[in-house]
């Protein structure tokens, strides 16, 4: 396949992925939709799973959160949601209404923040998403970006109502608009628009002032020029890895390492790649609609955000975790959790159980005194001194550290050693050894754990059979909770 003609193909069959049920579907599913030859999808599937994009579930491909780095780049090449997004979250906060922020995309509008009011009656679009322009408050203000306001009574769902203004950057072109959305049963539109515009006003005014002011650093760093990895996987993995797929993705995602774009030069400087070879690149973003070139820049374009981002968006902490929560129970043949700490206790929040005669009981939701389990050893040792000192241990087996003291020297040694071991002291019997899992800022947010019978598996076997596996799950659960904006 030639080089722009394979990139092309790819974001064909990205697109369909995507576009299925739950985001899972099969390669004869993907060969239907999209109408290539099934060598070239298995090759297309088998570049994306490489690079993180995709995820195989038995026959099934779904789409992995490393695939939000599309949309980010976007996001962030875009300028638009860093220095509008604190703005729309705090007018949702006065008005307690859902307040979105939404880009024109073609002939609809493409929303690229969200700040939802949680109720039983909430409003669903997400970040990502698209709508008709001439169906929605948000499009309507960008079609007529002269009128000073717009609404919505219910022309995209019954019951739906919303008010929006245009933000206009330093040159007074309309760029996007913010909108402020809720339900008939709290107001009627006319009631709406007195209740929030005045303050919507005064918001898009701030917003209008912070996109005056030049970015953060003032100067954008040169990019760094980068190596081509893509060759050595291809002489690894030979004809299975699309070269030029690969390429091509790192040289969209290389457009959002800055805002409002690279030159041609800094693209090819930024991802390592000859010139011809990010020029055709840029051609095929261009041609699909995904890249605009304007005063020799090349800025990716809302379209990006169809890849994908709008339903890894809405994936929750648990769901992340768990397909990496059952491949390490495959690994070690141990049922496996992963806790937060709620109070003074551990909370299951995911758990994946091995079956045989004699298991450890446990269900998502479950809660257990921190201070004698694993999980809320490594947990305890990332909180501050003091929350560790309020704690009072009580004996809930003969082996359970009681003393302030040796509870602080158990919590002091898995932050040393990366690890908790704790040997029988929740219960008779139960062993379990527990890795932090840190967020995109290196903080412990949980921690996941392999707890066994003891007559199964020794402290020995712990250390030397489960542990690196653990350490391997926990840094691939890091690098997906990099991208998701889930909390647990």
């Amino acid at each position: 396949m030639e080089a722009a003609g394979t990139l092309e193909r790819g974001l064909t069959v990205l697109r369909a992925l995507v576009a299925g049920p739950a985001g899972r579907r099969r390669a004869t599913d993907l060969v239907r939709a999209t109408g290539l030859a099934r060598s070239t999808v298995d090759r297309v599937l088998a570049t994306l799973v490489h690079l993180g994009y995709v995820r195989a579930e038995g026959r099934d491909m779904l789409p992995a959160p490393p695939l939000m780095e599309l949309g980010e780049a976007y996001l962030a090449c875009g300028g638009l949601r860093d220095p509008l997004a604190p703005l729309a979250e705090r007018l949702a906060e006065e008005l307690d209404e859902s307040v979105s922020l939404a880009v024109e995309d073609c002939d609809g509008v493409r929303f690229i923040g969200q700040f939802t009011r949680r109720r039983t009656m909430s409003v669903a679009f997400r970040v990502g998403d698209l709508l008709p322009a001439a169906r929605c408050a948000a499009g309507l203000a960008l079609l007529d970006p002269a009128a000073p306001w717009a609404e919505d009574d219910q022309l995209i769902e019954p019951g739906l109502i919303a008010v929006a203004v245009p933000v206009r950057d330093r040159e007074g072109k309309a760029v996007c608009a913010v909108s402020v959305v809720s339900h008939t049963s709290r107001h009627t539109a006319a009631s709406l628009r007195d209740y929030a515009l005045p303050r919507l006003r005064k918001t898009v005014a701030a917003m209008e002032a912070a996109l005056t002011e030049p970015p953060s650093p003032p100067r954008q760093k040169e990019p760094t020029a980068a190596p081509d990895l893509s060759r050595t996987i291809k002489d690894e993995l030979g004809a299975g890895f699309l070269q030029s797929l690969a390429r091509g993705l790192a040289v969209l995602v290389s457009l959002g390492s800055a805002r409002g774009g690279l030159s041609l030069a800094d693209a090819a400087k930024a991802t390592g790649l000859p010139r011809a070879t990010a020029r055709r690149s840029l051609q095929v973003l261009e041609r699909l609609g995904y890249a605009a070139c304007h005063d020799a820049r090349f800025a990716l374009l809302p379209r990006v955000m169809e890849l994908g981002y709008a339903a890894l968006s809405e994936r929750t902490f648990g769901e992340v975790v768990q397909p990496h929560l059952a491949d390490l129970v495959a690994r070690v043949h141990q049922s496996a959790s992963v806790g937060v700490l709620s109070g003074d206790d551990v909370l299951y929040v995911a758990r994946v159980p091995t079956v045989s005669i004699m298991t450890v009981n446990i269900t998502v939701g479950t809660r257990f005194p921190a201070y004698a389990t694993s999980m809320g050893r490594v947990l305890l040792a990332g909180q501050p001194g003091e929350r560790l000192a309020a704690i009072v241990p009580e004996p809930l087996t003969r082996r359970t550290i009681t003393s302030p003291a040796g509870l602080r020297a158990a919590v002091r040694q898995a932050a040393e050693d990366g690890y908790a071991l704790v040997d029988q002291e929740l219960e008779e019997g139960v062993r379990s050894i527990a890795v932090p899992v840190r967020d995109r800022e290196g903080r412990v947010v949980a921690a996941v754990n392999v707890a066994t019978h003891a007559s199964r598996a020794s402290r020995a076997d712990l250390l030397r059979d489960v542990l690196p596996a653990l350490t391997e799950t926990a840094a691939r659960m890091a690098a997906d909770l990099r991208h998701i904006p889930a909390r647990p």
